[in-house]
């Protein structure tokens, strides 16, 4: 069995063959790997493909152990710490049984040129979300991950060409980007920027009857401004706030769209794992592999 680690803004989301188990990341603190007993039920990992943060310090999916502080230039930045995910990835790491990180998708990456005006274009988990809908969908496809954050990558001919990070572009239900209101809050000294990026989302920012309605315009906004790039791709849509927001999606982008659940990232993760360990690609979407 190979299993996927998808390190997400709520959980720990693992996924193996056809099964998948959760931890929330405030209870994944006290992780031990004889915790995935739900999940192999006595069969034997094989190997594992995880991901951690913002993964932004390296470019190349590598095994964890030659990670330098598990990847990233710096704990600081967007995103809640509760220290559920280190420890998922320390015992991973210290367990013997292979295991690559996933990087995240930074000015690193062998991304579009034009994407790296943004020092960010996705974390670690949305190359797993994009994997398993180029298996569904086919080698050009858009994906939308609509949850806590809303991010939108494009994929053209298996190879990632760039997106939108959560505090970019379409607010997600609790983050979302820093507009005027928030950068005079900063700089008076009422709210650091990473709490103003909590709380830019839908859910805070505007009033009931209105949120999801917003949810989807920007949602669908992402998707047809990449689709500039690939008129003809198929969108497919992730995440908790997905099946919410597909019928306005699709209404506005005027298409079909696939609509996956919330164990998506962890099942292309899964297969990552085992093409890197058991078929030796060189590559994911593009993404070098480093053994």
């Amino acid at each position: 069995m190979f299993v996927g680690i998808d390190h997400g803004t709520t959980a720990m989301r693992f996924a193996g063959g056809e099964k998948v188990y959760k931890i929330p990341r405030a209870d994944a603190v006290s992780f031990q790997l004889s915790d995935l007993s739900h999940l192999t039920e006595g069969e034997k990992i094989e190997g594992f493909a995880v991901t951690y943060s913002m993964g932004d310090n390296f470019s190349d999916i590598t095994p964890v152990a030659q990670l330098k502080n598990r990847g990233l230039v710096s704990r600081e930045g967007a995103g809640e710490h509760t220290g559920g995910g280190t420890r998922v990835f320390d015992v991973i790491r210290e367990s013997g049984i292979p295991a690559v990180a996933v990087p995240g998708l930074h000015r690193g990456s062998p991304t579009d040129p034009r994407f790296k005006v943004y020092s960010h274009q996705a974390s670690p988990e949305k190359i797993g979300l994009a994997y398993e809908v180029v298996c569904q969908l086919g080698p050009t496809c858009i994906v939308s991950d609509i949850s806590s954050n809303t991010v939108t990558l494009l994929i053209q001919d298996y190879r990632i060409v760039g997106g939108f990070d959560a505090c970019l572009f379409a607010p997600g239900w609790v983050h979302g980007a820093l507009d005027l209101d928030a950068i005079r809050a900063i700089d008076a000294g009422q709210m650091t920027a990473n709490d103003a990026f909590l709380h830019a989302g839908v859910r805070d920012s505007l009033d009931d009857p209105d949120r999801e309605a917003a949810l989807a315009m920007f949602a669908a906004m992402e998707c047809a401004s990449l689709r500039l790039l690939a008129p003809d791709a198929p969108v497919a849509l992730c995440g908790s706030r997905a099946g919410s927001v597909a019928d306005e999606i699709a209404r506005l982008l005027s298409c079909d769209l696939l609509v996956l659940d919330e164990w998506t990232a962890a099942k292309g993760l899964s297969r990552i794992a085992e093409a890197v360990f058991s078929k030796n690609v060189t590559q994911i979407l593009g993404i070098p592999v480093r053994l």
